[in-house]
Parts: C-alpha cells; structure tokens; sequence
C-alpha cells in the first residue's frame, strides 16, 4: 500500500496554508450563519446576562443613599431604558428596607424617564416637575436581594 506524500516543497509550504485558510472560512461561514439565525428576532432573547445586577456591600450602598440621596440606574436589562430603575433605603439596618421604583412617574409611562437632583431625595421628570421617590412607578419585575447580610443584589428576573 503506498500513501501519497506531497513531494515538491511548494505543495508542502502551500497545502497546509491552504487548509487552515479552508478551514477558517467555514468556521466564519457557521458562526455568521448562527448569528444571522440567532439576531432574526431579537426582541424574544430575554436571557442574554445574569438575572441579577450585583449592586455592592449593603452598608456602603446605604450610606450613599443616606449621603446623596436615591441611586439612579439606567435599564439593566436592554438598551430602551424603559427599565431604569431608583434603588432607596429607609431605616437603620442596612439589610433591611431596600426599595425599588422605576426611573419615571407613577402617572407617566415609561417614555417620561426622570433625573436625580444631586444630594437630595428629589427627581425632576421629563415635564419639569419635581418628584419625591413615593411618586415614581412601582416595578413589577424588579426587587431587592440582600445576600448573606452583607451584599445587594437587584434581582430582574420577571415574576410570575
């Protein structure tokens, strides 16, 4: 039985280059394939990230709220920001009494996002008004973890 060898140096130097180059296209091919197929319909990918946003240490977190007021975060789970959210603490325990409100009015929709006035408890919404924290959204979606007496967690996994 005789195998067959490349015999001229030319076909050893190119056969090889060849192959990795054939080899990489396909590998280009497939995975441009599975993320055309994937991005055809991306307003059902719902798990793309963790399901909870680590926010820091409870008594460092409730220090700043108490410091410079409620912390404003812009939407954590998808770039519309119709799910920003405002992270409060009322109390002295800080494992104890986190809220959270979405970042607009309770009698606005989501379009109407609000701003924090700096070192105060106060919002301005999207029609000049000021806010306290009571008058923004409730979430139905969004809450508050404190894991291990020690961290705090926003969990965005949808409740049903």
């Amino acid at each position: 039985m005789t195998k067959s060898r490349l015999r001229s140096p030319l076909a050893r130097a190119l056969v090889p280059v060849l192959a990795g180059i054939a080899f990489f296209g396909v590998l280009f091919v497939a995975l441009w394939g599975a993320a055309s197929l994937i991005s055809r319909h991306p307003e059902s990918i719902t798990n793309l990230g963790d399901q909870t946003f680590r926010v820091g240490s409870v008594t460092q977190t409730a220090k700043s709220v108490t410091e410079d007021g409620p912390i404003l975060y812009p939407d954590l789970r998808d770039p519309s920001g119709k799910r920003s959210i405002v992270i409060d603490h009322q109390g002295s325990d800080p494992t104890q009494g986190w809220r959270v409100f979405y970042a607009y009015p309770s009698d606005r929709d989501s379009s109407c996002l609000v701003s924090h006035v700096k070192k105060s408890r106060e919002f301005t919404d999207c029609e000049g008004r000021t806010l306290d924290i009571e008058s923004l959204a409730l979430p139905t979606d969004v809450r508050p973890l404190v894991e291990n007496r020690s961290t705090l967690y926003i969990d965005l996994r949808t409740q049903k």
